[in-house]
């Protein structure tokens, strides 16, 4: 059974950038939808965003679109989440998430998580 590890996480001020990393062990990224998803204190696990095995479709939630980019490397067998302009309502734990074939934004067709990264954005 292979393992993600999401990464990168912080302390930013509001308005700063922040990238996060989801990288693999015994898993080949290669062939896996991944999805970034993210639960802030007291809510539920909610979608963010998400990509194709091979890069050529990705999807957002309303709220981080033309903010966030998800992109991947697969000869770093690594993914990862641009945040740009975060804002205080971005403070979350943020979880990878990887899924054979298609893309998806729901939390149960994961089967492999991370074990999460806090971001915090605060002034």
């Amino acid at each position: 059974q292979g393992e993600l590890v999401d990464s990168g996480g912080g302390l930013v001020h509001p308005g700063d950038s922040l990238t996060l990393s989801c990288t693999a062990s015994g898993l080949a990224l290669e062939y896996y939808a991944i999805a970034w998803f993210r639960r802030a204190p007291g809510k539920e696990t909610e979608f963010v965003a998400t990509v194709s095995w091979n890069g050529g479709v990705s999807r957002y939630a309303d709220s981080v679109k033309g903010r966030f980019t998800i992109s991947r490397d697969n000869t770093e067998n690594t993914v990862y989440l641009q945040m740009n302009s975060l804002k205080p309502e971005d403070t979350a734990v943020y979880y990878c998430a990887a899924k054979l074939t298609t893309i998806s934004i729901y939390t149960h067709e994961y089967p492999n998580w991370g074990q999460g990264t806090q971001v915090t954005v605060s002034s």
